[in-house]
């Protein structure tokens, strides 16, 4: 596939050449893709190929991690995005959901502390460990080497998805976004 040519599309390209980055767009949610998501800008033209002049790539879509794009929005749906920038290949605005919300990371990394006790739920198994929520919209890493007891080959041998669990924070990487946790550093009284 060629780029988009901007002399065929002058009306697509005066529209999102005049997009400043930060600037706030409201659309509708035009198509779910497995990459991302259409939306049909109110102000903009049709596109000429893309469901939509406004594309939100999934990382973009939420703080949250989830499975599928259609857990955070759907088809029809009015939603306000923050440009990031012009997308002269695909000729799209390139857009932000995420940016609408506030990052909860800062705020949970601000309100713990290094061998801190957390009751969190288990998310999600991974072959070398389990994801466990221990805010809303934060996520951290327990290894199979820091699980209490006898060491396992898999989680699956100690825990599944949706139970509770606790567990100390060992670290917050606020660059990398990412909290490290321990079962086994939790005092046994309270386990």
């Amino acid at each position: 596939m060629s780029a988009m040519n901007a002399a065929e599309h002058p009306e697509l390209w005066s529209f999102l050449e005049l997009l400043k980055p930060g600037q706030v767009l409201a659309g509708t949610v035009a198509a779910i893709r497995p990459f991302g998501v259409f939306v049909a800008l109110d102000d903009g033209p049709r596109h000429p190929v893309h469901p939509g002049v406004g594309f939100i790539g999934i990382p973009e879509l939420s703080w949250v991690r989830f499975e599928d794009a259609s857990e955070i929005v759907e088809v029809g749906q009015r939603i306000v995005c923050e440009f990031l920038q012009f997308d002269t290949w695909n000729g799209e605005a390139r857009l932000s959901l995420r940016a609408m919300q506030p990052d909860p990371f800062p705020l949970f990394a601000d309100g713990v502390a290094a061998g801190q006790v957390i009751d969190g739920r288990v998310a999600k198994l991974v072959p070398f460990g389990v994801f466990v929520e221990v805010a809303d919209g934060i996520e951290g890493l327990v290894h199979l080497r820091e699980f209490a007891g006898e060491p396992v080959e898999s989680p699956e041998e100690r825990v599944q998805v949706g139970e509770r669990m606790k567990v100390v924070i060992t670290g917050a990487d606020r660059v990398r976004r990412t909290v490290s946790l321990s079962q086994r550093q939790v005092p046994a009284d309270l386990r």
